[in-house]
């Protein structure tokens, strides 16, 4: 995902207000050497380059969806974005306009790097430990999937001829929520060394790598932040310290506090202190040829927007007891038990491709660190891995993200949508301040107020309240959980539900018609009757129904009538649908296929197009930003014939230039399902990669956290053809020729099952819980506790439509 259309093309209005990815580069078929070593099980990156540093810094950031750390070497330099993230914490900025307008947001947001606590430098006989500087022998970093930790080892040799081995790792605990840990080791080679230890926390560090990038040369960086945090509490003891900072204008407040384990192979000298925005323990001795100082480092994270700066600060206290009690070993055994429960319900293995085996695991790694411990928190777009959108959270959490979690770690699913419903008030306001019903939520936002500036791919894309919508259904048949649907579910869809009846109206031949809005292309905007958002609000509203039927009480709280629910129905039924008789093929939104054509040839090497031609062309043209209805024939694929289903992808396909990460998976669905399987396997290929080979060219900014859940997405409703509409779990499996070998695993209520495909069968296994009705290529069964073998026909080959030109995609079935 890459949210950067409107920003680069409206920074005057100081926002990136459309949807993420958009600064693509052209994704070409050859593969070049992106360093990484190829292993099922972690990502080892050897050697040192000074200019990848901002791209394995947010590769091999560490989270829990609570506490965010950037991959950032310990010695604190070279860095290139230093990232701390506490999920919801950020600092209120101005959103300037050229000419301001009525329901402009006044205010965005951006999220804040709090105060850092990986910083642990090293002194070597008084010379600073600097990769850039000495020799650096050996070096090698190790994401490692099955203990959740960042493992380093360097030998270096100072610029004076000293040599010592450095072994460090770093967790952020799953288990425990506000805690992160480092284990530091240096060994003296060849002499006895003395050694000077500096572990900080540091508030306020600068920002800028070696590039000296900012958003002014940039839009794709957060917007700059002087000193956000202000000083209120500095405090230190024995090898502990703690810092309380608030931020100036979202009047937010946050602890940061460390304490340390010490191992030393004979007598040092310690002392501690703590002032403004640095605390920092030193740790000097002199250590013998053969022997080693480690460090053991607990941090512990808080913030609030109520709690006082003693509370704050005892929260974190707690957190330290609570990290020192536990000891390094049990935190990461503890990481290793988590992380065993979760590949047990959310592996996916193939056979025949072993970066791409490595790659999906990466993506479901790192879709696990950003929503698993959010607790009522968002699931930013870059999740907490880099600044990048400013931290926002977009549509592509509950389209691209939820339907992951749903199915595998369905409790951080429930706790997003508890976010969203714990900002129904604001999205009730921002509903009122334009003249509507219900509730509008957001198209961008970290606390739920509204931070787009930008018109037409923001607050006219209220197809985000729709998809919250049917995120939120989805939740409750995958889960049955009916606690959730009473709090926050029926209030939910109630509120959605009268946001599209008011938004909408009947025509004069009886159709219900959604007017001046966008869809997920935002090179059409501002369009009467966009099928995807048509289809999502009709979803949405017989969802409404649904679920006030199943609570009479709670709906009679929320003032729902029989009138109000029979209106919706009406709407449902009624909802427009455009369709090109003459050419077989639906309209995209209304009078679309009417429009003149894009020329292609015209602007081959010209992408993304945005940051060469005016909006004022694009919105005029048949050009397709990122899948639109191509993606609504996945999600709403009930209300389209297989043979629409084809036509449509060959009339649209060729006209989707993908200048956003967040296509390529949907293609790829879609694509899978019509028969164009090498297509499919590429379009899967681009998004799986899309960060592992910075095919965009911003990982350094944060990872692309929705196009890397297309990766689960392209295995299990791609090639493993799961659909779930109203309930209904079905398979239509088939593998690409490149891949022998797939099987995913599903948590289905209490039901948990793995599916194995091969190239002429799929086996059906229940791990756990009650039988389940599920169908295979339309046969339906019964899955209890003997396995299930069904036999799956090779499709007819078909020769897929070519891309626009200069938008192939990332060929590996070649």
């Amino acid at each position: 995902m890459d949210q950067y259309s409107a920003d680069l093309a409206h920074t005057t209005h100081g926002d990136t207000s459309s949807h993420p990815d958009t600064l693509n580069v052209p994704v070409h078929g050859t593969r070049p050497d992106h360093g990484f070593d190829v292993s099922p099980w972690e990502l080892r990156w050897r050697g040192f380059d000074i200019d990848t540093i901002g791209r394995t810094e947010a590769l091999f950031a560490l989270s829990n969806g609570h506490i965010g750390l950037r991959g950032t070497f310990e010695e604190g330099e070279p860095v290139d974005v230093p990232g701390t993230y506490l999920n919801g914490f950020y600092e209120l900025r101005d959103l300037p306009y050229a000419e301001s307008g009525y329901g402009y947001p006044e205010s965005g947001q951006t999220v804040v790097n709090v105060t850092d606590g990986k910083i642990i430098r090293l002194l070597v006989e008084d010379e600073p430990m600097d990769l850039r500087y000495g020799s650096t022998v050996e070096h090698e970093r190790v994401l490692d999937f099955k203990t959740g930790t960042l493992k380093r080892e360097t030998l270096w040799t100072s610029p004076t001829g000293r040599t010592v081995r450095i072994r460090s790792e770093r967790l952020v605990s799953f288990t425990k929520r506000t805690v992160a840990a480092i284990r530091y080791e240096v060994e003296p080679v060849g002499e006895d060394m003395k050694l000077v230890l500096q572990s900080d926390l540091l508030a306020n560090e600068p920002i800028g790598g070696p590039g000296g990038k900012s958003a002014a040369d940039d839009p794709r960086l957060a917007a700059a932040l002087d000193k956000p945090l202000v000083a209120d509490l500095a405090d230190c003891e024995d090898y502990s310290a703690v810092l309380v900072h608030h931020t100036r204008r979202s009047a937010l407040t946050v602890a940061a506090a460390m304490d340390h384990e010490l191992e030393l192979p004979a007598t040092g000298d310690t002392s501690i202190r703590a002032d403004g925005d640095l605390a920092r323990l030193t740790v000097a001795a002199t250590v013998p040829q053969g022997s080693k100082i480690v460090l053991t480092k607990f941090l512990g994270y808080g913030w609030s927007a109520r709690r006082s700066v003693p509370a704050l600060r005892a929260q974190v206290d707690a957190a330290l007891a609570m990290a020192r009690e536990t000891g390094w070993d049990a935190l990461k055994a503890e990481q290793v038990a988590y992380l065993e429960e979760f590949w047990a319900d959310a592996d996916i293995e193939i056979d025949g491709d072993s970066e791409m085996q490595q790659a999906l695991r990466f993506s479901l790694f790192h879709i696990l660190q950003a929503g698993a411990r959010g607790q009522s928190r968002a699931i930013p777009a870059k999740g907490l891995t880099g600044p990048g959108y400013d931290g926002h959270t977009f549509w592509d959490t509950e389209t691209f993200v939820l339907p992951m979690l749903t199915y595998t770690v369905p409790a951080a699913a429930g706790e997003e949508l508890r976010w969203r419903h714990g900002t129904m008030d604001k999205a009730k306001a921002r509903a009122a301040e334009l003249g509507a019903s219900g509730a509008m939520f957001p198209w961008r936002s970290i606390n739920g107020d509204e931070c787009s500036g930008y018109w037409p791919a923001g607050t006219a894309g209220v197809h985000v309240s729709a998809d919250i919508a049917n995120a939120t259904a989805r939740y409750i048949r995958a889960t049955g959980d009916e606690a959730f649907e009473i709090e926050c579910g029926v209030e939910l869809l109630v509120e959605i539900a009268r946001f599209f009846t008011g938004l909408g109206h009947h025509d004069a031949n009886g159709k219900f018609r959604i007017d001046g809005i966008t869809g997920p292309d935002e090179y059409t905007a501002i369009v009467n009757n966009n099928l995807f958002t048509n289809l999502a609000a009709q979803q949405a509203l017989r969802d409404a129904v649904a679920s006030a039927g199943r609570h009479p009480s709670v709906a009679r709280d929320l003032g729902v009538t029989a009138a109000e629910t029979a209106h919706w129905t009406a709407c449902a039924d009624d909802m427009t649908v455009g369709y090109d008789e003459s050419l077989g093929v639906h309209q995209q939104s209304e009078s679309f296929t009417l429009l003149d054509r894009w020329d292609f040839d015209r602007s081959r090497g010209r992408y993304p197009l945005l940051l060469n031609y005016p909006y004022y062309d694009l919105y005029r043209k048949q050009v397709v930003k990122q899948a639109d209805l191509v993606f609504a024939m996945y999600l709403f694929g009930q209300h389209f014939t297989a043979e629409q289903k084809l036509k449509n992808f060959d009339y649209y396909y060729p006209i989707t230039v993908r200048d956003s990460s967040l296509s390529a998976c949907c293609e790829a669905v879609t694509a899978a399902e019509v028969g164009y399987l090498d297509l499919a396997y590429d379009l899967m290929s681009e998004s799986v990669f899309t960060d592992l080979h910075d095919l965009h060219s911003n990982v350094s900014s944060g990872l692309h956290i929705a196009a890397l859940a297309g990766a689960w997405t392209d295995c299990v409703a791609g090639f493993g053809g799961m659909r779930d509409f109203g309930g209904d779990i079905t398979f239509a499996p088939q593998l690409p020729r490149q891949l022998t070998y797939m099987s995913f695993r599903m948590t289905i209520g209490e039901s948990r099952i793995v599916v194995a495909i091969t190239a002429d069968s799929a086996t059906y296994r229940l791990m756990s819980g009650p039988t389940i009705e599920l169908a295979h290529h339309g046969e339906r069964f019964v899955l209890g506790d003997v396995a299930v073998r069904k036999p799956i026909s090779q499709p007819l080959p078909r020769q897929a439509p070519a891309a626009p030109a200069g938008c192939e995609p990332y060929r590996r079935s070649l």
